[in-house]
């Protein structure tokens, strides 16, 4: 049984590296662009930003239907270039790699938990909870305490209120996108 196991996690793993092939493909090339055009336009109209730290949107959710469809590593490659690519486009500040790391960590995290597996509320919490703890609680923190010196005592309070208000409504928002991603854009491409 435990050989069967092994088997099920080498093939699973099998599919998640081979999907990195699919970036030859035309049709998923079109559909990260149009998915990167949106996060951008989601980025200027549906986010909120309190003060210098905190920041509330939903620019984010065309990256988890990339690492939904596509997997952990081709989520990585869209969340690292969306990222560098809605820096250029803001224009706010100074570049740091360390956001681009969180973006890329992020994805992984999402594809994991989503990529080739049935849409579940569970998976879905549990990436939530996952990347909102270590990618924004922790590394982005610990980011902006190093780009901007302030202390992590100060700036922590606030962004574990953001997060902890936007879990349920990411949780929500994202379990009805990929229900309807997996019935009407799933299919045209498997």
């Amino acid at each position: 049984m435990s050989s069967n196991n092994s088997n099920l996690k080498s093939v699973a793993n099998k599919a998640e590296i081979s999907s990195l092939y699919r970036l030859k493909e035309t049709k998923v090339l079109t559909f990260c662009g149009m998915m990167g055009a949106l996060a951008i336009i989601l980025g200027y109209v549906a986010t909120i930003r309190f003060g210098q730290y905190i920041r509330i949107g939903f620019s984010g959710l065309p990256n988890q239907v990339v690492d939904y469809l596509f997997g952990p590593w081709i989520g990585a490659i869209f969340g690292g270039a969306m990222d560098v690519i809605k820096w250029f486009a803001s224009g706010d500040g100074n570049f740091f790699p360390g956001f681009t790391i969180t973006a890329m960590l992020g994805a992984i995290i999402y594809g994991f938990f989503t990529f080739n597996k049935p849409v579940k509320l569970w998976r879905i919490i549990a990436s939530q909870v996952m990347v909102k703890a270590l990618c924004n609680l922790i590394l982005n923190t610990l980011w902006l305490n190093l780009l901007y010196g302030q202390a992590i005592a100060a700036i922590l309070p606030g962004r574990i209120v953001s997060n902890a208000v936007m879990l349920p409504i990411d949780t929500v928002i994202t379990y009805a996108l990929l229900q309807v991603v997996n019935k009407v854009i799933k299919p045209y491409f498997n």
